[in-house]
């Protein structure tokens, strides 16, 4: 008996603790990483643009060849939404739509996650040009984490971010080919 009231203990001083911390982290995070691409600014924008491209680079996408994907709009346009359900838990179910364009420059997407948790994430993929023949690409991602899952805020940009170094690294591959 006194061997579970001491485990209880640690246990109530784990969660105790978790939330203390979860009070001090903040709720926004913005995760960013770049490269820079041997192409013209206008080819790689023109890549970039269209969201069902994301399913030759995008590590998240690629993650489940099979989940189900609806397709509504015009993709590369304003208002176009890509939405899917994966029967991976790591890929969830949720849906992107193109929230603006500035030509040449940045796709602007908000990301509605529905599965495996709820959360929206505001995207953006810029591209600036280098050189003539050099894109630096940016590709950017915010939102806000409720209380006390904001906690996760403390490893989100090492956790997400190398998905996207690896997406944009798989993007330079396939644009310099």
């Amino acid at each position: 008996m006194q061997v579970l009231k001491i485990i209880l203990l640690i246990v109530t001083g784990i969660v105790v603790l978790f939330l203390l911390v979860a009070l001090f982290v903040k709720k926004e995070y913005i995760i960013k990483r770049e490269v820079v691409i041997n192409k013209p600014k206008e080819a790689v924008f023109d890549y970039v643009r269209y969201l069902k491209n994301q399913d030759n680079f995008n590590k998240w996408v690629m993650a489940d060849p099979n989940m189900s994907k609806q397709f509504n709009g015009t993709d590369g346009t304003v208002g176009f939404t890509y939405a899917w359900d994966s029967k991976n838990g790591n890929v969830g179910k949720g849906a992107e739509e193109i929230t603006g364009i500035t030509e040449n420059e940045r796709v602007n997407i908000e990301i509605r996650f529905i599965k495996p948790f709820e959360g929206i994430g505001l995207t953006e993929i810029a591209t600036q040009s280098v050189a003539p023949e050099q894109t630096k690409v940016t590709w950017q991602m915010a939102g806000t984490s409720k209380y006390p899952m904001n906690i996760t805020n403390l490893f989100i940009d090492k956790m997400l971010g190398t998905d996207l170094e690896t997406s944009l690294t798989t993007l330079k591959g396939i644009l310099e080919k």
